[in-house]
């Protein structure tokens, strides 16, 4: 070799190492990562629920945490074969940036498996966590974890979680679903998943206590259940409640992921909103909304400035309003029931109507235009809202697979 063709092949390799130092300092200082991904899911995340929310809160010049976030977009939800979303095609939308059809979990049109955030944040090194006010075998955390199968089939939804194991955090409900019917349980096969959870590495609690003494100076691997099925209703959880609420649990799994030095991506599902929402429970499905609204500001307080944090609604269900002339101080009580122009303040499109607690033979208080065993889906755009590197992205309006993409380029 000539010193000319050796001088060249030494002056492009030195080219080509500086190239690459300058595409690695440009992805890890100049492109600044969030440390910190956390995505809230709900359903009936729309104007006209967060103005009612606003109202029964503080009255009309209240601002809910949600308020206050910077950036704020509306998601079209439809599925690939309809134009009104369930549970699981919403998810999936969400999950893993692909319409689906309704019914669908986790898989495309053709029956393919799809990937999904999860699987996505854990190939970039990321601890990963789930927490949902519902069982954690429900529709939405299952998206999650589970690809297939029937969506509604808790059962074996919770045993995809145990066969595939494939997060650090879980906290929830859903006991009933995970032990064998002699352990008190509604498995039939004779498996005890919280058993093999454990045998997998995963260490157990079963209340708050527990939640609160987990060791947070390591990485966890843990499962925290804390109810046989969905978690209690806001409403219904006592300040000596061995139960965590919504934000707690947020909170508990912050501090618990923030030790990997790789950085977490967080999945919080707040399905007691939609719970409520499917039996016509106004003035609960607004204390709903206000647990995920102080979930997030739990979040927004102990994940940093410079996370990514995005709070969406998946679908819409029932349809509800607030009617009438609340005077403008009017919060709680005021803003149910019947109200000062004599019609009542809460009503339905579709579901069973809310009946008076005091007497149920009295006329619902909170009635459906039409009525049905249970309220459905509504045509209706959703609200996303953001803060932290990339949620500029969703300012306008945008289909619900485009969270997926903000969530990718942040991971």
């Amino acid at each position: 070799m000539s010193i000319r063709i050796r001088n060249r092949f030494i002056a492009l390799v030195c080219l080509l190492v500086f190239l690459a130092g300058g595409i690695l300092f440009y992805t890890n200082w100049v492109v600044q990562r969030p440390f910190a991904i956390i995505l809230f899911l709900t359903d009936n995340l729309s104007p006209s629920t967060l103005t009612a929310a606003r109202i029964y809160q503080g009255g009309a010049d209240h601002r809910l945490a949600l308020e206050k976030f910077p950036h704020l977009g509306f998601l079209s939800s439809q599925a690939s074969d309809f134009a009104v979303s369930d549970t699981a095609s919403a998810t999936t939308a969400i999950a893993t940036g692909q319409k689906v059809n309704n019914g669908s979990m986790g898989m495309d049109p053709s029956g393919l498996p799809l990937v999904n955030l999860i699987t996505l944040a854990r190939d970039h090194h990321r601890a990963v966590g789930l927490v949902s006010n519902a069982a954690v075998s429900d529709i939405t955390p299952g998206v999650f974890y589970g690809q297939g199968g029937d969506p509604h089939d808790s059962l074996a939804i919770a045993a995809q979680l145990a066969d595939t194991a494939p997060l650090d955090l879980i906290l929830g409900g859903g006991e009933a679903d995970m032990l064998p019917e002699h352990k008190g349980g509604r498995r039939t096969d004779g498996r005890d998943l919280m058993l093999e959870m454990r045998q997998k590495g995963y260490d157990i609690v079963r209340n708050l206590s527990e939640l609160d003494n987990t060791p947070d100076w390591r990485t966890p691997r843990l499962l925290g259940i804390f109810a046989p099925g969905n978690l209690a209703f806001a409403d219904e959880i006592s300040e000596a409640s061995s139960q965590p609420t919504l934000a707690q649990m947020v909170q508990r799994a912050i501090q618990l992921l923030q030790f990997d030095r790789k950085g977490y991506f967080l999945v919080v599902d707040a399905s007691l909103v939609g719970k409520a929402a499917y039996q016509n429970a106004g003035e609960r499905m607004i204390r709903e909304l206000l647990a995920l609204d102080d979930a997030v500001a739990r979040a927004r307080a102990y994940a940093g400035e410079s996370a990514l944090i995005l709070v969406a609604g998946k679908q819409s269900i029932g349809g509800m309003h607030l009617n009438g002339y609340p005077f403008r101080d009017d919060r709680g009580g005021a803003v149910g029931g019947i109200n000062t122009q004599g019609i009542p303040s809460l009503t339905w499109a579709t579901g069973p109507g809310s009946r008076s607690p005091s007497d149920p033979s009295i006329p619902a208080h909170e009635p459906s235009a039409f009525s049905s065993s249970a309220a459905i889906g509504v045509a209706e755009d959703g609200i996303v809202v953001g803060a932290g590197p990339g949620s500029e992205r969703l300012n306008g309006f945008h289909d619900n697979t485009e969270i997926f993409d903000v969530i990718v380029e942040g991971l």
